[in-house]
């Protein structure tokens, strides 16, 4: 409906008018990997070198890769892990990543006994960066109970609030995305209804009171409850399942990963 000068003025004055349309925003291209440089299992490793930094490294990549992505050292523990389950996980780089035939490979698995070896790769160009956006070309070719992901902005300076995760679940279920406020109140979900096993292309746009979650070209998701607005690093995150399943012994899990892009905003 046509609103007149005088409406517009009485609605302002009652507080009802519209919010005031969101500048579109102008990105630039800041990383972009598409796994040429091939890595043989064990190449990442010795990765407890400035940790959480952009200075971090793993002291056995080749030069290019070293320079380009971080992976969570050997021995820290994922989340389930840090909560208890009787199922967790420890990260383990050196055997659960690797790099051929264009394709990053991250391969989870649990021996006879013990935890899950679980694995998180950050693109450094991409760390401690307020806002951006953020995709990637992903498939799981092995799937199996009891292993996820949870590929996550997260602050550089921890509030213990503040987290954006797509895409997220345990590879049995489906894609979902969360938001998770800046004050710590309820986080936003929306699920995407896709199979992890197929090839997807997820998006996340980040910008000034806003979250969009995109998964092969379609809007699926967007929060403006709260939005972080302090600096994160994307995070490439993969770990024991959280919903209550338990990798078994003896098993694995893989998902592999096309291609990583990052923008900064230049607006």
């Amino acid at each position: 409906m046509r609103r007149t000068m005088t409406g517009l003025l009485i609605a302002a004055l009652l507080g009802l008018g519209t919010a005031p349309a969101e500048a579109a925003p102008s990105w630039r291209l800041k990383f972009s990997d598409s796994f040429d440089t091939p890595v043989a299992r064990g190449g990442f490793a010795d990765c407890a070198h400035s940790v959480d930094t952009p200075r971090a490294y793993c002291g056995r990549l080749p030069a290019k890769v070293r320079a380009a992505w971080w992976a969570y050292p050997a021995g820290w523990p994922d989340t389930a892990t840090q909560r208890g389950y009787p199922v967790g996980g420890y990260y383990d780089p050196a055997t659960t990543l690797s790099i051929s035939g264009g394709r990053l490979h991250i391969r989870m698995w649990r021996g006879p006994t013990g935890s899950v070896h679980s694995a998180a790769v950050v693109p450094k160009a991409l760390m401690n960066q307020r806002y951006g956006r953020y995709e990637e070309r992903f498939r799981v070719s092995k799937s199996a109970v009891g292993y996820k992901s949870a590929h996550l902005l997260w602050p550089a300076a921890d509030d213990g609030c503040s987290e954006i995760d797509f895409p997220e679940l345990e590879w049995t279920e489906t894609i979902a995305a969360f938001t998770h406020p800046s004050t710590c109140g309820r986080q936003d979900a929306f699920d995407t209804g896709a199979r992890w096993t197929d090839w997807h292309t997820s998006v996340i746009e980040w910008t000034p009171g806003h979250v969009r979650y995109y998964l092969d070209g379609r809007l699926i998701g967007h929060s403006t409850r709260s939005v972080p607005d302090k600096p994160m690093s994307w995070i490439i995150q993969n770990e024991s399942a959280l919903n209550g399943d338990r990798a078994a012994p003896n098993s694995w899990a893989q998902m592999d990963i096309a291609w990583v892009r990052g923008w900064t905003r230049t607006n």
